[in-house]
């Protein structure tokens, strides 16, 4: 993973686009995709440094041949019509009856995952590639660099009706251009790398842990020496 992007705008056409990798923050965490997207917060862990070292060959543009299919990394797409945009890690242009059929590959770190937020990003990428090709892109995969091999993804009407809700999330996000409030969630947090900046053990304590204090207070007993 790399630095962030700027954030996209609040609509399609002209506007800045939202970047693909936006979503993928989105769907893990609301509040990260805020931090890094609009407050530029960024910080490494070994999570995202290799995951940064994974990309640095997939995202190198190229294009190459083998066995009937062509394969080109470090693709730029985009959807006008949807207002996102990036970088496509690795796309083979497969033969299909009528002409070439596009099938994009995100190189993810780790294994598969529990949340679908790798599948939003790559269905994403799917869907600025029919537009761009003007083809049906019905599959794709995503390889994990734990595992070494690809899981097929199907972009089925729930996973596209997913990555389009996640889209006008996310535009309603930077269109409102405030940090969401931090929910602690174990498994999620201990992952992140911005989890020191984001604090989230501490947000939406600390307010609570001051009244109560200051209920307790005014409550005490004033001590003897204040007694008239």
């Amino acid at each position: 993973m790399a630095p962030p992007a700027p954030p996209g705008g609040a609509g399609g056409g002209d506007a800045d686009p939202i970047p693909l990798s936006a979503l993928q923050h989105a769907l893990y965490c609301m509040r990260q995709c805020a931090l890094i997207h609009l407050d530029r917060a960024w910080a490494e862990n070994r999570r995202t440094a290799e995951g940064r070292v994974l990309h640095q060959t997939a995202d190198l543009p190229g294009q190459g041949r083998r066995r009937g299919v062509r394969t080109v990394t470090g693709l730029p797409v985009a959807s006008r019509s949807l207002g996102i945009a990036g970088v496509a890690d690795v796309v083979e242009f497969r033969a299909g009856a009528d002409g070439e059929v596009p099938f994009p590959v995100e190189y993810k770190r780790g294994k598969p995952k529990l949340h679908r937020a790798d599948e939003v990003q790559l269905c994403a990428q799917a869907l600025c590639l029919e537009e761009m090709t003007g083809r049906p892109v019905p599959e794709g995969a995503l390889f994990y660099g734990e595992t070494r091999r690809r899981l097929g993804v199907p972009f089925d009407a729930e996973l596209r009706r997913l990555t389009e809700d996640t889209i006008a999330a996310v535009r309603a996000l930077f269109a409102a251009g405030s940090l969401p409030p931090a929910v602690y969630e174990a498994r999620k947090c201990r992952a992140c790398s911005l989890i020191e900046i984001c604090r989230p053990q501490l947000s939406g304590r600390s307010a609570r842990a001051w009244r109560e204090r200051a209920v307790t207070a005014a409550l005490a007993p004033a001590p003897a020496d204040d007694l008239p």
